[in-house]
């Protein structure tokens, strides 16, 4: 049954309010919500706060619940864009090698760093692990491209087998990587590899904000085109649609949003499948309803997953990605039986 979009994006938004309060309270230090008005007032008049509780809430917990709604949004954005470029309720935005990519890249770093010219390593600074990742993501995505391309076309069946190769190739990378590693550097590619928010600050919620502003944007803009693809490449060419220039743009969009997510808090597995498929179900296939829906059901997913990777085992933390991968591979089985991929629901 599909809802009211009115009602569902009201009701969306109000419970994706208060899971972000409830995120940022919540912890081993508690934060209550006058504490947290004192800090941002205490931010805006450009004055230094001593309460370890206002600290915690400015350097700690806010950058860090922004950071994960911000990384939700993309990842389920991406996972929109993919969906309805393949016409299929199962892709992901793994499947070309984007996350494979960067997550090699990144793994690079981790393992080689040490041997690494000391220059290099302070031109780049914090933006070392970033730039390989998304150089790893965007070598992957082009290469998948350049293979999968006949005759200046780009056929979808190509696409997703030679992706299928170039993942495999970026993951045994990583494993490779993780081989070679002393013990502390092979626990960070692991931790990574399973995603993580600690550590998140506000140069990577700034970052990852102007990349998710910039690339939701074009996002919406394509948003008619993807709706005409769902008709199919032949039909949508005779309606005016560049079918070649629309994949083009939508795989750099994809490759952007996801390198740069991968970069700062790893591989999260499932958030780009599962959130569009469930959308899609409640309110119907159109990207121009799909992607703002996205951006909020995907923060609040992801914020609850990574408030539930903070507080389950607390004071140790679980990576977020057994969060997801726990709940998003059931539920993503669940969906495949119930619905035997039935042309009703492509």
């Amino acid at each position: 049954m599909r809802l009211n979009n009115k009602i569902f994006f009201i009701v969306l938004i109000i419970i994706l309010l208060l899971v972000l309060i409830a995120a940022i309270a919540l912890g081993a230090v508690q934060i209550l919500p006058s504490e947290m008005m004192s800090a941002l007032m205490h931010w805006f008049k450009g004055e230094q706060s001593n309460s370890i509780y206002e600290n915690v809430f400015l350097q700690l917990r806010l950058p860090r619940v922004l950071l994960c709604a911000i990384t939700g949004a993309i990842l389920a954005v991406s996972g929109v864009l993919m969906q309805g470029l393949f016409r299929n309720p199962v892709v992901e935005p793994g499947l070309i090698g984007t996350s494979a990519g960067a997550a090699f890249g990144a793994s690079i770093v981790f393992s080689l760093s040490p041997f690494m010219s000391p220059l290099f390593k302070t031109i780049l600074g914090p933006f070392l692990v970033p730039v390989f990742a998304f150089m790893g993501g965007l070598a992957a995505t082009y290469l998948v491209y350049s293979l999968a391309k006949n005759n200046k076309r780009v056929s979808i069946l190509p696409l997703l087998l030679v992706g299928m190769a170039i993942n495999a190739i970026g993951l045994s990378g990583v494993g490779l990587m993780t081989y070679i590693a002393r013990d502390p550097q092979a626990r960070s590619i692991t931790f990574w590899n399973l995603g993580t928010f600690s550590g998140a600050s506000w140069f990577q919620v700034l970052v990852t904000g102007m990349v998710a502003l910039v690339c939701i944007y074009i996002s919406f803009r394509q948003a008619k085109k993807l709706n005409v693809l769902l008709l199919g490449e032949q039909e949508a060419g005779y309606l005016g649609v560049e079918v070649n220039k629309l994949k083009t743009g939508i795989l750099i969009v994809n490759t952007a949003m996801v390198s740069v997510a991968t970069a700062f808090v790893g591989v999260i597995a499932f958030m780009g499948l599962i959130v569009p498929h469930v959308l899609r179900l409640l309110i119907g296939s159109d990207n121009r309803k799909l992607i703002p829906a996205s951006i909020i059901m995907g923060a609040l997913l992801l914020t609850l997953a990574d408030m539930g990777a903070r507080l389950l085992l607390a004071p140790a933390e679980m990576p977020i990605g057994i969060i997801t991968s726990i709940i998003g591979a059931p539920l993503y089985i669940f969906l495949l039986k119930k619905y035997h991929f039935n042309q009703n629901h492509l």
